[in-house]
């Protein structure tokens, strides 16, 4: 059965070359997503994650809430293995579909074709389960004679329609999806939508970053709101949205006065 354990995670970005000596590093620590801080060595840092402890058992449908920069995306990438704890662990099992990574296991001097081979292979398939949806993934890509012309003269929407095609063709116990693929026009869009629902089905759990309210609620059974790095709230869709909205109108609350003149001096 598959399961997601995060026990007191985080990530940290290192930012060389940038200087922690500037003041105005520490305003802009407050406008972006992750803490911005220093390491041992003096290097700027951003806690990009922070002491992230969640749970999520088979079965459950997760969605990923939070402000642009809170560590939905970050979120993510820790549980598809991108990235590794700086500190805390977290246990995944199962066999994941990660519908956020366009280029992953993709050559862009190789065609179409070739690329439904790698990344293939890169997803975890045998080369004959490969043989056995090679078609079927073309078809859905809708790419006709472009599969035999190299990745590298696809557009970014046509890379993602292949890529989607392949993500989607495997039986995932996790499926990681981040909104905002941009594979195409309304109605292959509403294909993705329909091929959407089907993964859904077939999925253990389900983890979806996403801003769009409707689809969390039509899709989800459970919230998670991130902001800066940090969980700040766990539980179902309904609260942990209304949270969010709380959460947005105190950020939209009037500025102390005393604050613009304190920015302009660090100028």
């Amino acid at each position: 059965m598959a399961i997601i354990c995060a026990e007191h995670a985080s990530v940290v970005f290192p930012i060389y070359g940038a200087s922690n000596r500037s003041v105005k590093t520490r305003f802009l620590a407050a406008t972006t997503g992750g803490r911005i801080g220093t390491n041992a060595k003096d290097h700027v840092t951003v806690q990009a994650l922070e002491d992230v402890t969640l749970t999520v058992q088979h079965g459950e449908r997760l969605a990923l809430v939070g402000p642009n920069g809170a560590g939905k995306t970050t979120l993510l990438r820790l549980i598809a293995g991108i990235y590794d704890p700086v500190a805390g662990r977290i246990l995944v099992e199962g066999k994941i579909a990660a519908l956020f990574d366009v280029s992953g296991g993709m050559d862009p001097d190789s065609t179409g074709w070739e690329n439904i081979t790698l990344r293939g292979l890169y997803l975890g398939l045998s080369k004959q389960e490969i043989r056995a949806k090679t078609e079927e993934i073309a078809e859905f890509t809708e790419l006709g004679s472009f599969l035999n012309m190299p990745l590298r003269t696809y557009s970014t929407g046509m890379q993602a329609r292949l890529a989607f095609a392949l993500s989607s063709s495997i039986e995932p116990e996790i499926l990681l999806i981040d909104e905002g693929i941009g594979a195409g026009d309304a109605a292959f869009i509403r294909k993705i939508e329909r091929r959407f629902a089907e993964l859904i089905q077939r999925s253990g759990i389900l983890v979806l970053a996403s801003h769009a309210e409707q689809t969390i609620r039509r899709t989800c059974t459970k919230a998670v709101l991130l902001d800066r790095g940090a969980i700040i709230a766990v539980g179902s869709v309904d609260d942990v949205l209304a949270r969010y909205a709380e959460l947005n109108s105190a950020k939209a609350a009037p500025v102390n006065a005393e604050e613009p003149r304190l920015a302009a001096r660090a100028n």
